[in-house]
């Protein structure tokens, strides 16, 4: 029965996390199958783990003491077995769903198709966010709302300006972007995971 209750214990010990890498299987770089990627992080301790395409979507389960060593574990082991680093940006299940229901650009009606998120590993300060130039991408809009900047590029991503590196650069931290479909795809993954 002690074995049967620590058993149940250390499972609802355990949430749900999305784990977002970039440059994962961009333009023939950083090849890592899905079937790679689960094993990395199943390595590290998580379980339930989910690939979503081959471009670094990872739903997982973890228990708290794991919380935040996944990330530079998984950084760790990628460069270790494969010779490259990626950056790895996490968001619980809660913390998804929040950014779904919060889109300021799905309430405003835009085509979901031109509607993208850039997921930061930290949040930007007031004086970051007020250096971002709403004129430099014409057409383009963004949102900043904690550590999302929710992107309408109605010319498509592949033309913006509001790029990764300017994110970066311009907000002091490292962003990873999702396209609306994908977002939502994670976001209903990570509550049936639950």
């Amino acid at each position: 029965m002690a074995n049967r209750r620590k058993n149940m214990t250390v499972v609802m010990n355990k949430r749900v996390f999305v784990a977002l890498l970039r440059g994962i299987n961009v333009g023939g770089k950083n090849k890592l199958s899905s079937e790679e990627l689960v094993g990395l992080f199943e390595e590290v301790g998580c379980d339930r783990v989910r690939t979503y395409i081959q471009s670094g979507n990872v739903v997982y389960r973890a228990g708290s003491h794991l919380t935040k060593a996944v990330p530079a574990a998984v950084v760790a082991a990628i460069e270790r077995d494969y010779g490259f680093s990626v950056p790895v940006v996490t968001r619980t299940a809660a913390e998804l769903a929040a950014v779904v229901e919060e889109n300021p650009f799905v309430v405003g009606g835009e085509d979901p198709k031109t509607l993208h998120v850039a997921f930061l590993a930290d949040r930007p300060s007031v004086t970051q966010v007020s250096q971002l130039d709403p004129s430099l991408s014409p057409g383009d809009q963004f949102v900043v709302s904690g550590r999302e900047v929710y992107l309408h590029c109605p010319n498509g991503l592949a033309r913006t300006k509001l790029t990764n590196a300017y994110l970066d650069s311009t907000l002091g931290t490292v962003s990873t972007m999702r396209n609306w479909k994908t977002v939502n795809v994670l976001a209903q993954w990570s509550a049936e995971a639950r």
